[in-house]
């Protein structure tokens, strides 16, 4: 059994295609992920200012930097020659929230989070250009105080804008969908 057959019996078991895309793009699927019977507690979570994360400051391994170029250029020119786009959002778009946030990112397969800030836990989704809407849906469940989504545009260029746990829309689903604000105010 390869790492990625739970694809197919996701998709095997009824679930829509963008909870697929969205367990291809974190490698394994949200929806079986107790945060609970991990010992997480969102009580324990510090709410903090977005304005934390933004830092001209980061020590970023330019070799990481170099790959993400060149992983971008390779998408870009592999859709321009087939019109067609490679699958890796998820990895680009958590790429560039390391690059660009600073996010140190956890080990390959943990579940509830991405990556931290400091003692923050965060959530990175990714808005690929091939979404008809500009919203991300997250697991409830999941161990993160905030939710940093990236939007990749057409033209390969990278947005990022953070979202507090508690600013979520409440309900009883196992995810709450985010909308990618229409301000200007995202890096």
């Amino acid at each position: 059994m390869s790492d990625w057959d739970f694809l197919h019996d996701m998709y095997n078991e009824g679930y829509s295609s963008d909870q697929i895309m969205d367990a291809a793009a974190c490698g394994y699927n949200p929806a079986e992920v107790d945060i609970d019977a991990l010992g997480y507690s969102s009580d324990d979570w510090e709410v903090i200012d977005d304005d934390e994360y933004i830092s001209e400051d980061l020590s970023v391994d330019p070799e990481l930097v170099s790959i993400f170029e060149s992983l971008v250029d390779n998408a870009e020119s592999f859709y321009t020659l087939t019109n067609r786009y490679l699958q890796i959002w998820g990895e680009l778009g958590e790429l560039f929230a390391e690059i660009e946030y600073g996010i140190k990112r956890h080990k390959p397969r943990t579940k509830g989070s991405d990556g931290k800030i400091g003692n923050d836990f965060i959530e990175v989704k990714t808005i690929s250009p091939e979404k008809n809407k500009d919203q991300v849906k997250v697991k409830r469940a999941g161990n993160f105080n905030k939710l940093l989504i990236i939007k990749i545009n057409k033209d390969f260029t990278f947005k990022g804008h953070f979202i507090s746990r508690k600013d979520l829309p409440k309900g009883e689903g196992k995810h709450a969908t985010a909308s990618w604000p229409n301000s200007k105010n995202c890096k």
